[in-house]
């Protein structure tokens, strides 16, 4: 059965939320494993993201490649359970109308093709700047993935903000603890979504992995 899952991570208990999508097989072989890495998005999209969030008023800086120590704090994913690094990585940063910083998006992979973009937006609270924070995500998905949600026909979710804002009322209705929101299987790729509370803020994060 295709599912979308909600996690909340103090438990570890996966919930059940709507379904949507199918399991992706696993890559097993290093041929495999570079046909991953040769399809779907490439570093050069950000540029789209850049043109495509200029209408909702926020702005996309230049790319900036990380070539020190801190590469695995900008593009670090888990497979298995396991964290994992990847040999390149890209960061731009992320400004509301105002100037006012949101956080980053991460691109990262081998140097030739990227195989994860994570996105991390960083407000006062969950509703502060959420629309910027969704145009963002949005944006991200169908760039990157596909503009292809609707074909999917979830009932319970037949849209990306529709599924943003069940993901944001489950945190808030489980009192606010760290929840994961999980896709399988679009368009070949995973999509998974984690809100996180801070001291003093909200932290969204959009994790594109092929």
């Amino acid at each position: 059965m295709n599912k979308i899952i909600v996690i909340p991570i103090l438990v570890g208990i996966a919930i059940v939320i709507s379904s949507f999508f199918i399991l992706s097989n696993d890559v097993s072989s290093d041929s495999e494993s570079q046909l991953i890495h040769d399809t779907g998005f490439s570093y050069y999209d950000i540029e789209k993201i850049q043109n495509n969030l200029e209408e909702y008023d926020v702005f996309v800086s230049s790319p900036t490649a990380i070539t020190d120590h801190t590469i695995d704090q900008y593009c670090t994913y888990f497979e298995k359970g396991l964290s994992k690094s990847v040999e390149y990585c890209t960061t731009t940063a992320v400004l509301d109308y105002e100037g006012t910083s949101l956080g980053n998006i991460n691109i990262g992979g081998d140097t030739q093709s990227p195989i994860l973009a994570i996105a991390n937006l960083e407000t006062s609270s969950l509703e502060s700047n959420q629309d910027e924070v969704s145009a963002v995500f949005e944006v991200m998905i169908e760039t990157l993935v596909c503009n292809c949600w609707d074909d999917e026909k979830s009932e319970d979710y037949p849209t990306i903000s529709s599924w943003l804002e069940g993901a944001q009322t489950f945190y808030t209705d489980s009192g606010k603890r760290n929840i994961k929101s999980k896709i399988d299987d679009l368009a070949g790729n995973e999509i998974l979504l984690e809100i996180t509370t801070k001291d003093d803020s909200i932290l969204q994060t959009l994790i594109i992995l092929k």
